[in-house]
């Protein structure tokens, strides 16, 4: 079980603080011993097969955020304890080495944040993502990245090493470009800005980056879906994505609420747009139907996203990373331990 930490680390006191574009805000950290780092993903709606979370719970405190159930599982609220009781996986890295010594162990590409921002305000403190890169960059592992976090930029020389000797993308998750907008809807997150300076800054380094326009949700940001595919490319996206607004389980009562605080007068129309989308419904679980709606105004979103990656040249599809044909190359290898050439001889 996760155990509190009496004197927490203030990631606003570090010396990467220029990368939190964020308001300070007391947190409750708890550190966990985790016996398994690597998550294995099962869903056909998703494309990759393992997934990498350092942390639980986010800091970012996104009103629509698809994971905050996740927390009830630790018998915290998915409503302000996701924000703020945030869980550390201290032995990360010391995990994911453990894993990649297993023979069983392939090399297959490692999505960092299947389930909440590895890049969130405490990272700054704690290093945990950064770490479980280094693992990766040591043993050649492909990696891919979705955050909304600015530190990213932090650590692009590990990335760009990654991009050099195996493979590494970045993908910035971009659904607003109304600075304003986005600060309603997710509080506590890097501002548009920011996170489009970090895009170019890992552009500039040689490390493949792409935009998530995600979650899109009608009647609020659809109508900036182009002016954020204008700006990711140029600052160097070479491709792009987008789902529709998700609210499983408690999420729907959590967004609504933060929608009608911060947003009265487009509340009821931005809610009678998702349930158009929905078939009448907030929501839809099923897969294979819970990424996209259905409609005509979902049709017309889809197209004008398709036809403007198409007027910018980029790949307007989510890199597919579970299949044989996915084009990220096989570069795992395991570095040379003490002894190995005392093996060769019987030793």
């Amino acid at each position: 079980m996760p155990r509190p930490v009496a004197n927490p680390p203030n990631p606003w006191a570090s010396a990467h603080v220029e990368y939190i574009d964020a308001p300070p805000a007391r947190l409750k950290v708890y550190e966990q011993t985790a016996g398994e780092i690597l998550s294995r993903n099962d869903s056909p709606d998703l494309p990759f097969r393992y997934s990498l979370n350092p942390y639980r719970g986010c800091f970012h405190a996104c009103a629509y955020c698809y994971a905050r159930p996740s927390h009830e599982y630790l018998d915290f609220g998915a409503g302000t304890d996701f924000e703020r009781r945030i869980v550390a996986k201290t032995n990360a890295a010391e995990q994911l080495r453990a894993r990649f010594a297993k023979k069983s162990w392939s090399g297959e590409l490692i999505l960092f944040s299947g389930n909440t921002d590895c890049y969130q305000p405490l990272e700054a403190s704690y290093g945990l993502t950064r770490a479980c890169l280094e693992v990766c960059a040591e043993h050649r592992n492909p990696v891919a990245i979705i955050t909304k976090g600015a530190l990213v930029a932090r650590d692009v020389d590990v990335l760009a090493q990654l991009a050099r000797e195996a493979h590494a993308h970045v993908y910035l998750s971009i659904p607003f470009v109304d600075a304003a907008m986005a600060r309603a809807i997710e509080p506590s997150a890097p501002s548009p800005r920011t996170r489009f300076d970090a895009m170019r800054a890992l552009h500039e380094a040689g490390v493949s980056v792409g935009v998530s326009v995600s979650p899109i949700i009608p009647g609020l940001n659809d109508d900036q879906i182009v002016a954020v595919l204008e700006r990711a490319v140029e600052c160097g996206a070479r491709n792009a994505f987008r789902t529709l607004l998700r609210l499983p389980g408690p999420v729907e009562g959590i967004f609504v609420e933060r929608l009608e605080t911060a947003l009265p007068l487009r509340a009821s129309k931005v809610i009678n747009a998702i349930r158009e989308m929905r078939g009448g419904a907030m929501t839809e679980a099923r897969f294979g139907r819970r990424m996209a709606g259905q409609g005509q105004r979902w049709a017309a979103i889809a197209a004008l996203f398709d036809a403007t990656c198409r007027r910018l040249g980029i790949d307007g599809r989510e890199v597919a990373y579970d299949g044989a044909d996915s084009g990220v190359p096989r570069t795992f290898r395991r570095p040379p331990q003490p002894g190995d050439q005392l093996g060769l001889f019987g030793f």
